[in-house]
């Protein structure tokens, strides 16, 4: 028993200590974000402890009426935010909702065009070989779409010219996806749609990391160029809780609402639900706002990085046009090295696959770039002008190689003042502010 009591201990030890971290460090993390006191308090209802199988009024279980009216609301905020005809919010990630997806629109050994992981896609639009998604768990086929190394962009005349030699040899592409996990540019949709529709090919938009942006109305409007379907996450610049939604138009409906119930989701974790219907008011109020600054505070943190030495992709188009920014690292060591190098300094971001790594030799767990976000940076406040300072930890922890410890003491510090959650109705408790219940 002392044993049993000791690791209870230890858990929310642990936790606390989490906590801890995270308000003392630059998390730079581009799928990760924080959610409002508001938010927080959704999560801890009730609502986690239910089953809603179904659609709202066609639920498997009794005991909904209150979680179909919240699930409704959701529906209705959604539809505003994306303009769209339909919104399904039950999928449980941005995996599942491609998975979803990809059940709604296309049949096991269908052509699937989308990019290579290591030029932007995302790990559910992966082949089977790679233990991708889309090829694993639904049997696609995955081709790639061309990519442009030098605009950082899918390359719109030689993937046309692609996708006819593929039908050619192997027979009918069903499905495109765009978007991915790297996502510094808008893609060709406008560019591409006539071609795809004069195909009949239905092309999907992955949003997961852009949902916020394209909220806001900074980004791209995905079914105004000519997307069929929109899956999505909603953590990253979307600031809601971990899940996911599929937007799309009502002649997609009831096929989608099959896909994803009793396709590839059971009951829809009824707490994060609910925590989405408040993130999304969140948005539909703050989200302009938001996107815009989150946009502008890239763009300067991505420039205070090239000046300072780093070689951040993208220089000849402003670096980037969303949240995101990437920086090939291999001047100063591998990008798994330099991760945890930058942790130890209290900076927290992820190793990424460049383009090239591939010919260069380099694998995933040890490539030759670092991704970073700043969505949650300006969540907790900070804006273009303190990206000079987080710049210039960068450049100590990496190029002059300054004690990270030193480095950590003085992030901690010069966090102090970035401790409350912004773009919300109240923010009564502290961002990362431990709340302990079981006291």
């Amino acid at each position: 028993m002392e044993n049993i009591e000791r690791l209870y201990n230890n858990i929310f030890q642990l936790l606390r200590r989490h906590h801890e971290l995270f308000s003392t460090a630059l998390p730079l993390i581009a799928s990760e974000n924080i959610v409002s006191p508001a938010v927080k308090e959704a999560l801890v209802s009730d609502f986690g402890h239910r089953y809603a199988e179904g659609w709202p009024g066609e639920r498997v279980y009794a005991g909904c009426k209150y979680i179909d009216q919240v699930e409704l609301i959701t529906i209705d905020i959604m539809k505003r935010i994306f303009d769209a005809e339909f919104v399904d919010v039950r999928p449980i990630s941005g995996t599942t909702a491609n998975l979803a997806l990809y059940s709604a629109f296309t049949e096991p050994n269908d052509i699937m065009v989308a990019l290579s992981i290591a030029k932007g896609g995302h790990i559910s639009m992966g082949k089977k070989r790679f233990w991708g998604s889309a090829g694993l768990v639904h049997g696609l086929e995955v081709e790639y779409f061309e990519f442009d190394e030098e605009n950082f962009n899918i390359d719109v005349d030689r993937s046309m010219k692609k996708i006819i030699s593929i039908e050619k040899e192997k027979g009918k592409v069903r499905l495109v996806m765009f978007g991915g996990s790297v996502f510094l540019f808008p893609h060709p949709v406008k560019e591409l749609s006539d071609f795809l529709k004069a195909r009949d090919i239905i092309i999907g938009y992955d949003a997961a990391h852009v949902a916020g942006l394209i909220a806001g109305k900074k980004f791209q409007d995905p079914l105004r160029e000519g997307a069929d379907v929109m899956s999505m996450s909603t953590h990253k610049t979307f600031f809601g809780p971990q899940r996911g939604a599929i937007v799309s138009f009502e002649k997609y409906a009831e096929k989608i609402k099959k896909a994803v119930f009793p396709g590839v989701t059971s009951n829809h974790h009824l707490n994060t639900l609910a925590g989405l219907s408040i993130a999304a008011l969140e948005i539909l109020k703050f989200g302009k706002k938001y996107a815009d600054d989150v946009i502008k505070t890239a763009k300067k943190l991505a420039e205070a990085l090239y000046e300072r030495g780093f070689d951040v992709v993208g220089e000849k188009k402003g670096f980037t046009e969303s949240h995101q920014i990437l920086v090939d690292v291999t001047k100063y060591g591998l990008g798994g090295d330099i991760e945890r190098k930058l942790e130890n300094a209290g900076i927290i971001v992820n190793r990424n696959l460049m383009p090239w790594d591939p010919q260069r030799g380099l694998h995933y767990e040890n490539p030759g770039g670092i991704r970073l976000g700043v969505q949650e940076l300006v969540r907790i406040g900070m804006g273009p002008s303190e990206m000079i300072d987080v710049a210039r930890f960068f450049e100590r922890a990496i190029i002059k190689e300054e004690n990270p410890e030193t480095i950590r003491r003085e992030i901690a510090d010069f966090r102090k003042d970035y401790q409350d959650v912004h773009y919300c109705f109240r923010s009564l408790k502290k961002a990362y502010e431990y709340l302990p219940i079981n006291q």
